[in-house]
């Protein structure tokens, strides 16, 4: 697992502007790479972050980095609630919530619906989503909702990954771009 992996799908979850982030790592030896997310883990320590396996497959991880004191507070929203309830999460306990999710990845090919809303996604539009509702537009998710506030959104992911990059290019280590909280 490469820092610049981190970086590239990561970025806005390190700078503190949204709540998780996924990606995938391809794997020699489940050993190792349960070994990289613990060292992952000890270096930021302190900084309000936690890397997750979600699921094994096919050579490859799907990592879950996020913020666990973000996570809490976007799972107790009321619509998030009532979407996680509907799919047998139990609300009100943020590590349920993700052996829920966990087992509910390892259960199917592709990803519950519900996964955005780890990701920050806005409740409306995870509902959308999973109502089959048509899109207003599709960025980083689709957006049922606010359009022009999701547009935002999006505009201010890339540019804080087209900013970490540059500067992890310069030479500044994940440590340092990472936002304590």
């Amino acid at each position: 697992m490469s820092d610049e992996c981190i970086i590239r799908y990561c970025a806005p979850t390190l700078a503190s502007i949204k709540t998780g982030s996924l990606f995938t790592c391809p794997f020699d030896s489940r050993d190792a790479m349960l070994c990289a997310v613990r060292a992952f883990n000890r270096r930021m320590t302190g900084r309000g972050l936690c890397m997750l396996p979600l699921r094994w497959k096919d050579g490859a991880c799907l990592l879950y980095l996020y913020r666990p004191g973000m996570l809490a507070r976007d799972l107790t929203d009321c619509d998030a609630c009532a979407l996680l309830r509907a799919c047998g999460y139990p609300c009100g306990d943020v590590s349920g919530c993700i052996r829920r999710l966990m087992a509910r990845l390892a259960a199917g090919e592709g990803f519950p619906h519900e996964i955005g809303l780890f990701l920050s996604y806005p409740p409306e539009d995870v509902r959308g989503f999973m109502e089959g509702l048509p899109a207003k537009c599709t960025g980083i998710w689709k957006v049922y909702g606010d359009e022009a506030r999701a547009q935002r959104v999006f505009a201010k992911y890339r540019k804080c990954r087209d900013v970490y990059m540059r500067k992890w290019s310069e030479g500044r280590s994940v440590e340092r771009l990472t936002v304590a909280v």
